[in-house]
């Protein structure tokens, strides 16, 4: 039997859960490189997710720590879409991707991961990019290190937020 190891995975398995928001923490420290926040707006800012589905997967979520859509200003709302269709335009220009999904999980029994502070998930998406490993072996095989991803949608974003 052959083996693939996945070692990053072990951070988020083994990781004990604390009641810290890592949107909150992320956005506070001003360490984005780091932290991996690709982009801060106004009232929302773009992260690549630590742990992604997919090269290029970010997320998107409004800067001030709220759980329920519904709650959302008309500021914030306008900024989080804002930052959802940059991030399409950015992703196409450094990834051409074929498709994408975006989406959100309201509330643990949906699939939220992170239930108290909502956000926005971004996933490129390329033809074949799904294969056996994750079925066969729940291991997804991910063509590029997170900090080479972060690097090169960095300079894109900020590229594109500058026209």
């Amino acid at each position: 039997m052959k083996r693939l190891w996945a070692p990053w995975r072990m951070e988020y398995i083994l990781k004990e859960k604390d009641d810290v928001c890592i949107f909150c923490e992320s956005f506070a420290e001003k360490k984005d490189r780091e932290t991996l926040i690709l982009f801060r707006g106004e009232s929302s800012f773009i992260i690549m997710n630590r742990y992604p589905y997919n090269n290029g997967h970010l997320m998107v979520a409004p800067i001030r720590h709220i759980a329920n859509l519904e709650d959302l200003s008309e500021k914030e709302k306008a900024s989080i879409f804002s930052l959802i269709q940059l991030s399409i335009v950015c992703l196409k220009k450094a990834l051409k991707p074929e498709g994408f999904n975006i989406g959100m999980n309201l509330g643990r029994i949906a699939g939220a991961g992170i239930e108290d502070h909502l956000h926005f998930h971004i996933v490129p998406r390329w033809a074949g990019d799904t294969n056996f490993m994750p079925v066969l072996s729940e291991v997804r095989v991910m063509p590029q290190l997170l900090q080479e991803s972060y690097d090169q949608l960095y300079n894109v974003f900020h590229e594109q937020a500058e026209r």
